[in-house]
């Protein structure tokens, strides 16, 4: 039997264990850790045809396993490589061409019962002004690695990329984006001197444009999580009084690790449940509140796409409840003429447009930007984020 076919029986044999409770990432590891005769070539492949069955999400689900992975080979790689030519006929090498329309076209042609539409099951819950021909196909490409430039570090880490011969593309004066496999750990300081952060994540900074902040200033992030969007802010606006929050010690002991490597040394930190409908606001008003909301993630579906497939739909509504519950106990500690930055890596209306109808509705905040920041063309996440301020 050929490598690519035990792969292909080992990749089955996981997917048929694996029930979507944990990243698939993370199961993967566990399952390699437990199984130690897999080399690094092999995990690799393995990983590779996992991510790539998942890819397809809903499309080709009564399709038999064999055939279900030729498509996903076929569909999520631009070449094909010589340990698969033995699983395709002449008449599928001959379609494998760089366009992923034509390879769609193809596949369609040749299984009726591959529905291009059921890769992303939700596009009636999508939010306006997103192609829903380019979103689905988006997911058949592994998105890449970004990297945001931190202030003054520039040159350094442009030096330092080139004298390794890691490949980069310059988007802006401070996003890279790399192939995703790029190792990189050992070459920059990663939180230092560039932070690993999506393309869309970055153009966050177009939002707080309007914003006007001075050193007495008080910014709160109240979904802190790993702190990106606080470094973010802290690059942005330079000297700031700086409070984060998160629901559980745990995140914000992690994020505390991040900011000793960031420099960010002047902070505030409190662990807080704002889905709690109890809430009393213990803190002093605050100048702008970042709220980078618990969302589906729908987003980010490229670089976790066993959601495709087992998330389901009922859960956006949940989501959609906890966000307006985090967002009204938020908005009790905005001052007067302070501004209220709502995010979210959702594509999906009801966590995003909704929401911004209810903010507007419940709490009269003046809607100062709204814009859907798309990365499905640039092999980025898809994230959504609403600038308003507190005129009242």
């Amino acid at each position: 039997m050929s490598f690519i076919h035990q792969h292909i029986l080992t990749t089955q044999k996981i997917i048929e264990q694996y029930k979507g409770e944990i990243p698939l990432a993370a199961y993967l590891k566990n399952y390699f850790s437990q199984y130690k005769k897999y080399g690094s070539k092999d995990r690799k492949q393995i990983t590779n045809l996992c991510f790539n069955y998942f890819r397809l999400g809903n499309a080709a689900n009564t399709i038999l396993f064999n055939e279900k992975i030729k498509i996903a080979l076929f569909l999520c790689n631009r070449t094909i490589k010589p340990e698969w030519n033995i699983l395709f006929d002449d008449d599928w090498k001959t379609n494998w061409v760089n366009s992923l329309q034509q390879r769609i076209y193809f596949v369609q042609e040749k299984n009726s019962a591959f529905k291009i539409d059921d890769v992303f099951s939700f596009v009636n819950e999508l939010s306006d002004g997103i192609d829903r021909n380019n979103f689905i196909n988006s997911h058949f490409i592994q998105p890449d690695l970004f990297l945001r430039i931190r202030p003054n570090k520039k040159e350094i880490v442009l030096q330092k990329l080139n004298e390794n011969n890691i490949s980069f593309t310059q988007l802006t004066h401070t996003c890279l984006a790399l192939p995703n496999a790029s190792k990189i750990e050992n070459i920059v300081h990663v939180d230092e001197e560039v932070v690993v952060q999506d393309y869309s994540s970055q153009r966050v900074t177009e939002l707080l444009l309007p914003v006007i902040l001075n050193q007495s200033s008080k910014i709160w992030d109240c979904c802190a999580a790993s702190g990106g969007k606080s470094i973010l802010v802290k690059d942005v606006f330079g000297n700031i009084n700086l409070t984060v929050s998160d629901v559980r010690q745990s995140i914000l002991q992690n994020l505390q690790k991040r900011f000793i490597k960031a420099g960010i040394k002047n902070y505030h930190s409190f662990v807080v449940d704002l889905n709690n409908p109890a809430y009393k606001a213990e803190h002093s008003k605050f100048n702008l509140i970042l709220c980078d909301a618990p969302c589906s993630g729908s987003g980010t579906w490229g670089r976790t796409p066993e959601q495709l497939f087992f998330f389901k739909k009922e859960k956006i509504n949940s989501y959609a409840t906890l966000q307006k519950q985090i967002v009204t106990n938020a908005v009790k500690q905005l001052s007067t003429n302070g501004y209220f930055l709502y995010i979210t890596c959702s594509v999906f209306k009801q966590e995003n447009e909704d929401v911004v109808n209810f903010i507007q509705k419940q709490f009269h905040l003046t809607l100062i930007k709204m814009e859907l920041l798309k990365g499905y063309n640039n092999k980025a996440d898809t994230m959504f984020a609403a600038l308003f301020c507190n005129k009242n």
